[in-house]
């Protein structure tokens, strides 16, 4: 087993994806610290303490996951917590060009810093919290994609924008 990583995202919300990558990092590392970033300029739609709350429940009883929120650098956030990887999700090709930039760009402010790509399940590949947002706001049936009460979450917070 290899030391601490860091998986940072917006995580809003969580899915089945990301449940799936946290688990496989699981596997590799001794720790793994979920990161969930503030980032208001992308516009949640769940709050932080909403995205930490909802990724708690979700990983509740797995060994060696935390979950922690931060504002900033994620490659600062890893130093803090002495972290060599970061863990970061590809799902299709359309990912990579956006995660290799961002990769290299964490290379260069921190080369101490080595970013790991996981790919999730074939059957999760193509979620992404954005598109279920959108499925959410149809009506679709997400009980596929997130869990029961991240639907339920969803329902509610959609509800109340449209009053």
């Amino acid at each position: 087993m290899c030391q601490v990583a860091i998986y940072p995202g917006t995580f809003d919300p969580v899915t089945y994806g990301h449940i799936d990558l946290i688990k496989r990092a699981q596997e590799v590392f001794s720790e793994v610290i979920v990161a969930v970033a503030r980032n208001p300029h992308k516009g949640p739609l769940f709050s932080l303490e909403e995205r930490v709350a909802m990724i708690r429940k979700a990983t509740a009883g797995l060994k060696g996951v935390e979950i922690e929120s931060f504002d900033g650098l994620v490659v600062d956030y890893a130093r803090k917590h002495k972290a060599k990887v970061l863990i970061r999700g590809l799902r299709m090709l359309s990912d990579f060009e956006y995660e290799f930039q961002m990769a290299l760009t964490n290379r260069k402010l921190a080369p101490d810093i080595e970013t790991i790509f996981l790919m999730p399940q074939e059957s999760y590949s193509y979620l992404s919290s954005k598109l279920l947002k959108e499925a959410a706001t149809l009506g679709a049936d997400l009980s596929s994609f997130v869990p029961d009460f991240v639907e339920e979450a969803l329902k509610i917070k959609l509800h109340k924008q449209t009053l």
